[in-house]
């Protein structure tokens, strides 16, 4: 019975797990049957770097969407929100280290070395790292209050992968600037005045939305 009432999910966070899967699996599947353009590996590295970033910004919205509109559903899926991105990151990476460059350091090194956009990507992975390790409950209880301002780090992290996404485009930088607007705004609303104008009263509906999805 424990165990039951353990890992026992609601309606939303099996949606969540879904979409945040579903990528993937369509990603293995487009390999397979060879539907990932004339150059796979960049369309993979591009695809699983574009759900990294999305899926950060997501799992950044979570504690905004409580504070301010009352969704509580949103904060038992922040963290899987989070190794989310992080798996993507990771295969990101997996795909320019091993299946592009064929983990040849030297190469890598200098790449990194004289492309900014990898600098900002590495950075981002680095910070990424740590938070995915210290994810769990007791991790959070044995760090204390460090673990908050360990995971406060992931604001950076975000800039850095706008950063990364914008360096990598150069000239059309349209969609990175509409995801640092969504990075900015999150920002802005974690400054307490600002969070306190926000957070009125959630509307009506909100209730009826939350028991729904907390089944």
């Amino acid at each position: 019975m424990v165990l039951k009432k353990k890992f026992k999910f609601t309606r939303f966070q099996l949606l969540v797990h879904a979409a945040s899967l579903t990528p993937f699996i369509l990603l293995v599947v487009n390999y397979f049957t060879n539907n990932l353009t004339y150059d796979p590996i960049q369309a993979a590295m591009q695809r699983t770097g574009h759900y990294a970033m999305v899926i950060l910004l997501i799992s950044l919205a979570c504690t905004p969407l409580n504070t301010i509109l009352g969704f509580r559903p949103a904060l038992k899926v922040r963290r899987a929100l989070g190794l989310y991105a992080f798996f993507y990151a990771a295969l990101h990476f997996f795909i320019f280290s091993v299946l592009d460059f064929q983990f040849d350091l030297g190469l890598i090194v200098r790449e990194i070395i004289y492309k900014k956009y990898l600098i900002a990507g590495i950075l981002a992975l680095i910070i990424l790292i740590p938070l995915a390790l210290t994810s769990t409950q007791r991790s959070m209880k044995r760090m204390g209050k460090a673990w908050k301002t360990l995971h406060q780090g992931v604001y950076a992290a975000g800039v850095l992968v706008i950063l990364h996404y914008m360096w990598v485009v150069k000239s059309d930088i349209r969609e990175p600037l509409i995801y640092g607007a969504i990075l900015a705004a999150l920002l802005l609303v974690r400054i307490p005045a600002v969070r306190k104008k926000l957070s009125a009263r959630p509307p009506r509906w909100i209730g009826n939305v939350n028991r729904a999805l907390a089944k």
